[in-house]
C-alpha cells in the first residue's frame, strides 16, 4: 500500500485543492506512527488483507482524507465517487467521466494518479457535480427559496402581516366567533369578523395597514378562507402538543361521549384525565372526531386514529369512561324513564317557552312577581333581609348542567301562583300566538297530579343535588364521590320507607292554597293512555305511592348501585382509606395492598412488598406532620406531597394517589364539551367542515392553555405546513 499511496506532509499541497479535496494538514505524531505501523504489516496480498471497516475509524478517514468524495463498499471492495453518482446523468460524457468511479467501483490501487484524472479541471464533470451538490445542500441557493427570494424588508412586512392576522385568529378563536362573512369582497361593509378586525387593527397601527390587504402583495394578503383555516389548524395543533407535553407521560383516563350537532352529525368528544406534575387532576379536552354510527368498533377506531395522531401510548391508559356505560349519567334522565315523568319534565320545558317567550310575558311575571311578593310582605309571609325577595324568572333546564333541573323545579313552585296568572292573561289577551299551549299548560299546572311530580322530583332531585353537582367538578375525587354516593343512597332509601306520607301532606296542602282539586286516594284511577276496560284497577294512592313514588327512588337507588357495584365499590372504599380526616383515622394497610392490587402494570411483587414497608413509615410521617391536619380530600393531600417534596420519598404511595385521582367518575366534561359546541357551531355556521370545528372547539375550551402559547411557536407551524411561503 505504501507503494501506491505516498504519505502526505504538511508542506505538501494536493493538486485537487481548487476543486473539492481537503487542505492539507498536520498530523499528530502519534497518528502517524500508527498508520506507518500499519503499512509496514501490510499483507501485500490483497485477497488476504483485512477489510477496511476492521481498521479503526481514525486509520480509515486517513486513507480518504484526501479525496472527501470517496464512498468504500465493502462488498465489492471498490471506491465510488458520491458526487458523480448523484448528478452525472446531467452530463454529457467527457473529461473524466469514467464510469469506474459510478457503477462498477475504482479497484486498481496501484494507480492513484487515475483518481486524479476523474477529478479533472475546474470545468470537469466531476467538479460540476461537486458544484450541484454544493448547491442542494445550500438553502440559499434552492429553487424554492429563489421563487420567493425576498429583500430584507418585505421579511419584515410579511411577519408584520402575519403576525396582525395570528392575532385576528387569536381573538376568534378564545369568543368563539365565526370568521367569515357572506359577502368580503372589497366593496362589502360586512366582510365577516376576520376581514373587519384585520381592518380594524389596520386603521389603528400605521405599521400594520402598510402591509395588510390592498397594501400587501397579491399573494401574500393572508385572507383567503384556506389561509384562516391553516392558521387555527396551527393554533390547535400546538394547543394540543402542549396538553400531551404537559401530561408528561403521566397515567391518564379517557373520557368519551357522543352528540349531534346542529347539522345532525354525530360528533365523538374527547377529554384527557389526569395528574400534573404539581399534583394536580387535570381535565383537557382534545377534539372531536365525527363518527358515522356510535357502535364500539367505530369509537374504538376514532380513537386509534387519535391515538396514533398525538403519538400516545395505549399502556399509560388507566381508565375509561363512556356516557352511559361506565359512569354515571344526570339521575334526572333515569327518572325519565317513567312516562308520566317524562310528560311532566316536557310540560315543565313547555311552561318556560311559554312564559318566556317575549319580552311583554316577562315583564308581566316580573310584575305579577313583584305584586305577589309585597301583598306577602304585608301578611308577613316572607321574611326580610338583605338579598332576599330578588326580581328574578323561571329558570331553564340544560341537559348538560345536571342541577338545572332541580333550579327549575324550584323556580316553579316558588312563583307558581304569578305564572297561573300570566298564563290566564295570554288566554284572556286572545292571541293566536301560543294560545293553545298556553291553554294545555293552564290546564296541566293546575292538575293534582302536576303538582305532585313537581314536588316528588324536587325532593327526589334535592336528595341528588350535591352528587350531581361534585360529579360535574373538573377536579373531583373517588372519596368524596364516595361519600356522596354512600349520603345519597342512605336519603333516598330514607325517603323509600318514611316519606311518601309527608309528601302527600305537602302536595295536598299546595293544592288547596291554589284551588286546585286533590283526588280521593281510595277512587280508582286509570292512566288516559290507557284502555279503560282493559286497564288494571288500581286506586290513586297505588299509582302515586306504587308506580311512581316506589318505582322512581328505586331506579335512582339502581343507578348508583349498578355504577358502583361491588367490585368497583370494592376498588373504590380501598381508596378511601388514603382520607385524610381525623388523622388518617381509616388508614387500612392491608385495603391500600389491595388496591395496588388491581394494577399488575404497575405493582408487581416486588413493588408490592415495597409499597406494604413503605406504608407503614408514610403513616407515622403523616401523622406527626401538621401540615397535612387540614387538609380535605386526597386531591389535597397529592398537592401537597408534591408541594412538600414528599412524592420522591414516597413513590408508591404517591402512585396509588395518581391512579385513584386519575379514575373518571362522570363524563361531565364532555357534556360540557357539547355545550361549547352549539356555541362555535350554530345554526348561521351549520356547514363547518369536521377538522376545522375541532380546531375550533379545542382552541375555544382549551383557551388558557392556548393563551401560553406565543405567536412565534404557532407562525412556525404555520410556515412549516406548505411550502413557498413568505419567508419570516
Amino acid at each position: 500500500m505504501e507503494r501506491y499511496f505516498k504519505r502526505r506532509f504538511a508542506s505538501t499541497t494536493s493538486s485537487s485543492d481548487n476543486v473539492g479535496s481537503s487542505s492539507s494538514r498536520d498530523v499528530d505524531s502519534s497518528k502517524e506512527s500508527e498508520l506507518q505501523d500499519i503499512l509496514a504489516n501490510l499483507i501485500a496480498d490483497p485477497g488476504l488483507r483485512p477489510q477496511m471497516l476492521d481498521y479503526d475509524p481514525n486509520i480509515r478517514d486517513e486513507w480518504f482524507d484526501e479525496f472527501d468524495w470517496l464512498e468504500y463498499s465493502i462488498s465489492k471492495d471498490a471506491a465510488f465517487c458520491l458526487y458523480c453518482y448523484l448528478f452525472k446523468s446531467n452530463f454529457r460524457i467527457g473529461q473524466g467521466c469514467s464510469d469506474a468511479f459510478k457503477e462498477m467501483g475504482f479497484r486498481n490501487w496501484k494507480k492513484k494518479d487515475k483518481i486524479r484524472q476523474h477529478v479533472g479541471p475546474v470545468g470537469s464533470v466531476h467538479n460540476q457535480s461537486r458544484q450541484y451538490c454544493v448547491d442542494l445542500m445550500n438553502q440559499k441557493q434552492h429553487i424554492q427559496t429563489a421563487l420567493i427570494k425576498q429583500s430584507e424588508q418585505a421579511r419584515i412586512d410579511y411577519r408584520i402581516c402575519l403576525t396582525a392576522s395570528l392575532d385576528c385568529v387569536r381573538f376568534l378563536l378564545r369568543q368563539g366567533l365565526p370568521f367569515r362573512g357572506h359577502d368580503e369582497s372589497d366593496t362589502s361593509s360586512n366582510k365577516g369578523n376576520y376581514l373587519e378586525l384585520l381592518q380594524f387593527l389596520a386603521d389603528h397601527d400605521e405599521k400594520v395597514k402598510a402591509v395588510v390587504l390592498e397594501n400587501a402583495p397579491g399573494n401574500l394578503k393572508l385572507i383567503a378562507p384556506t389561509i384562516q383555516k391553516d392558521l387555527v389548524n396551527a393554533c390547535a395543533t400546538e394547543t394540543i402538543k402542549k396538553i400531551i407535553k404537559d401530561m408528561d407521560g403521566a397515567f391518564f383516563s379517557l373520557l368519551v361521549d357522543e352528540s349531534r350537532d346542529v347539522s345532525v352529525k354525530e360528533q365523538m368528544a374527547v377529554v384527557f384525565r389526569y395528574v400534573d406534575k404539581s399534583g394536580d387532576v387535570i381535565e383537557r379536552f382534545v377534539g372531536i372526531q365525527h363518527v358515522r354510527d356510535t357502535t364500539s368498533n367505530s369509537l374504538k377506531e376514532a380513537i386509534d386514529i387519535l391515538f396514533a395522531r398525538e403519538e400516545l401510548s395505549i399502556s399509560m391508559l388507566r381508565g375509561q369512561g363512556y356516557d352511559g356505560a361506565s359512569n354515571m349519567k344526570a339521575l334526572v334522565a333515569v327518572a325519565k324513564g317513567n312516562p308520566d315523568i317524562a310528560t311532566f319534565f316536557t310540560s315543565c320545558n313547555s311552561l318556560v317557552n311559554i312564559v318566556g317567550a317575549s319580552c311583554k310575558r316577562r315583564d308581566i311575571l316580573r310584575d305579577q312577581l313583584q305584586k305577589d311578593v309585597t301583598e306577602a310582605l304585608e301578611k308577613d309571609i316572607f321574611p326580610t333581609g338583605r338579598g332576599l325577595n330578588q326580581e328574578t324568572c323561571l329558570k331553564r333546564p340544560g341537559d348538560t348542567h345536571w342541577n338545572s333541573h332541580y333550579g327549575t323545579l324550584l323556580s316553579i313552585i316558588s312563583m307558581f301562583k304569578s305564572v297561573v296568572k300570566v298564563l290566564k292573561f295570554i288566554i284572556e289577551d286572545g292571541s293566536t300566538d301560543n294560545l293553545g299551549e298556553a291553554n294545555r299548560s293552564l290546564r296541566e299546572i293546575q292538575s293534582f297530579e302536576f303538582v305532585f311530580h313537581l314536588f316528588f322530583m324536587r325532593s327526589i332531585l334535592g336528595a341528588t343535588n350535591d352528587l350531581s353537582q361534585a360529579l360535574q367538578r373538573k377536579d373531583q375525587d373517588i372519596e368524596n364521590a364516595m361519600t356522596l354516593v354512600k349520603v345519597c343512597k342512605d336519603q333516598l332509601q330514607h325517603m323509600r320507607e318514611n316519606a311518601f306520607e309527608a309528601l302527600l301532606d305537602q302536595v295536598s296542602s299546595s293544592c288547596a292554597k291554589h284551588d286546585i282539586l286533590v283526588p280521593n286516594m281510595d277512587d280508582a284511577y286509570v292512566a288516559q293512555w290507557r284502555s279503560h276496560r282493559r286497564a288494571p284497577i288500581i286506586t290513586h294512592l297505588h299509582h302515586y305511592r306504587v308506580d311512581i313514588f316506589i318505582q322512581i327512588i328505586e331506579w335512582q337507588l339502581a343507578e348508583l348501585n349498578h355504577r358502583f357495584s361491588e367490585v368497583n365499590t370494592e376498588l373504590l372504599l380501598c381508596l378511601t382509606c388514603l382520607s385524610l380526616d381525623d388523622s388518617f383515622i381509616a388508614f387500612d394497610k392491608q385495603k391500600l395492598l389491595r388496591f395496588a392490587e388491581f394494577y399488575p402494570q404497575d405493582f408487581n411483587s416486588r413493588d408490592l412488598l415495597a409499597l406494604e414497608d413503605q406504608l407503614e413509615i408514610y403513616i407515622t410521617h403523616m401523622r406527626t406532620m401538621t401540615d397535612f391536619s387540614q387538609l380535605k380530600g386526597i386531591g389535597s393531600l397529592a398537592r401537597k406531597i408534591v408541594e412538600k417534596g414528599l412524592h420522591r420519598t414516597y413513590n408508591y404511595v404517591y402512585l396509588l394517589l395518581r391512579l385513584a385521582l386519575t379514575l373518571p367518575v362522570a363524563t361531565a366534561s364532555v357534556e360540557r364539551a357539547f355545550s361549547a359546541m352549539n356555541i362555535v357551531k350554530g345554526p348561521l355556521r351549520n356547514r363547518m367542515g369536521d377538522q376545522w370545528l375541532s380546531d375550533s372547539l379545542l382552541v375555544y375550551i382549551e383557551k388558557d392553555v392556548f393563551a401560553c402559547i406565543d405567536n412565534e411557536t404557532i407562525m412556525l407551524r404555520f410556515q412549516n405546513m406548505k411550502t413557498r411561503r413568505g419567508q419570516l
